[in-house]
């Protein structure tokens, strides 16, 4: 279990949709009601008995479906409250890492697509490439200030620090690519797992400041507290690394949370969000809001396949500067040649649900497949990304996006569909950054 997956009330029960391994809530409350969680049984392998019949097993048959699953609805409330008031979600299971030594910069430069090496305080959203510009991992690093003395939100360092906060169903390959980059590169600098020791709650939506406000000790305006910034604050008493970050398209903040403290602060939030229409919310809900919000997911449309710019991450890659970075010779080489393929954002206006695979038409020809699906319950569409080709074998430019008419293949079927190329939720980042 994550530090914080006991800090739920009970009347806050979730269905634990087990995502990486940590028992992150799925969706509170499942429709169907509880059921206990039995142990994992290996499927009657390495001398363990197979479960047959039992509750979780049953309530979990019904999602195996090919129309909308039977807590749509639910998944619908819990968009539509963070959309419309906060959610809460426990993302304790994420992967967290101290990058510190003397190579430390050094490291960080190579190590990540854009340029963190920022003032303390600052936040970084990034990728991590391998030498052919494909995609290891999207992160966020936050630059910290040295100390002297040890805590449990940074280890003693002298010189420059950074924290490293990775998706959980992917940290173990971060882990894996940072330590083989490290070595190779032979950078005198140590990756230190933190993942164990924190619990992580995000607080989002438009109320998150006015719930916040109530229990940091910090002015979170816009002017003190800016978007992609971090600070020490104390939340009820406990000292926690608030982060303005939104993975949702929202306002809101990350609280990086000690172990011991974990409950004492959710229950805090909780308190403080009663009145202003908080709810709890799973990653079934998170996947919702950030295919809205045309946020990318490591491992369905960002591969190590797929490079930053084929990606429509140009933005994380500091190409107009002339600091080395790994896969940047790749990167380059594919600018200067024309992309052959390109992510792009589909939504159809027919409400049918897509999980994936689905075949993608252009102008009557098939140009590619949806690498993710899922529905956005505020633009009350379904939403789907996946790379496209040109049949001709030439690049595929902006123009080229734009003169198509397009359609998804489902079941044997085709819904017209449109291509956008922003999000076509807050396409201007208005809700992010608290306008």
């Amino acid at each position: 279990p994550t530090p914080c997956t006991r800090s739920y009330s009970p009347e806050a029960v979730c269905s634990r949709s087990d995502r990486a391994g940590s028992g992150q809530a799925g969706l509170s409350p499942p429709p169907q009601g509880t059921a206990p969680v039995l142990q994992y049984d290996y499927y009657g392998a390495y001398g363990n008995r197979a479960h047959r019949d039992h509750a979780y097993g049953r309530l979990l048959g019904d999602e195996y479906t090919f129309d909308f699953p039977p807590h749509h609805d639910v998944i619908k409330k819990e968009c539509l409250a963070c959309r419309g008031a906060a959610a809460v979600f426990n993302m304790s299971y994420f992967g967290k890492f101290y990058l510190v030594g003397l190579d430390a910069r050094k490291a960080a430069d190579w190590l990540f697509s854009a340029d963190v090496n920022r003032p303390p305080g600052s936040t970084v959203y990034t990728c991590m490439l391998n030498h052919r510009g494909g995609t290891e991992s999207d992160l966020t690093v936050s630059r910290l200030a040295p100390s002297s003395q040890a805590s449990a939100l940074a280890p003693a360092f002298e010189g420059d620090g950074y924290y490293l906060a990775v998706g959980g169903a992917v940290a173990q390959h971060n882990w894996a690519h940072i330590r083989t980059v490290l070595q190779d590169q032979k950078f005198r600098c140590q990756l230190i797992d933190g993942s164990e020791d924190l619990g992580l709650i995000s607080i989002q939506g438009p109320a998150s400041r006015a719930i916040l406000q109530e229990v940091l000790d910090a002015d979170l305006s816009n002017e003190a507290f800016p978007f992609s910034t971090h600070k020490l604050v104390r939340a009820a008493g406990h000292l926690v690394r608030a982060m303005r970050l939104s993975f949702v398209g929202e306002l809101g903040w990350e609280l990086h949370v000690p172990r011991p403290a974990c409950v004492p602060v959710y229950q805090a939030v909780m308190t403080a969000g009663a009145k202003h229409g908080l709810v709890n919310a799973g990653y079934r809900a998170i996947d919702s809001l950030s295919i809205e919000k045309g946020y990318r997911h490591w491992h369905a449309d960002l591969r190590p396949d797929d490079s930053p710019l084929e990606a429509g991450l140009a933005f994380t890659c500091k190409l107009k500067s002339a600091v080395p970075f790994l896969g940047r010779a790749a990167l380059e080489k594919q600018r200067a040649e024309g992309l052959r393929r390109r992510l792009l954002c589909l939504t159809v206006d027919e409400k049918v649900p897509m999980f994936g695979l689905e075949a993608i038409w252009r102008n009557g020809q098939v140009v590619g497949h949806i690498r993710r699906a899922d529905f956005g319950f505020a633009i009350d569409k379904t939403i789907a990304y996946g790379y496209i080709r040109d049949p001709n074998g030439g690049p595929v430019s902006l123009d080229f996006v734009k003169s198509g008419e397009y359609a998804v293949e489902r079941m044997g079927e085709t819904c017209p569909a449109q291509a956008h190329l922003k999000s076509p939720f807050d396409p201007d980042n208005k809700r992010v950054k608290g306008i």
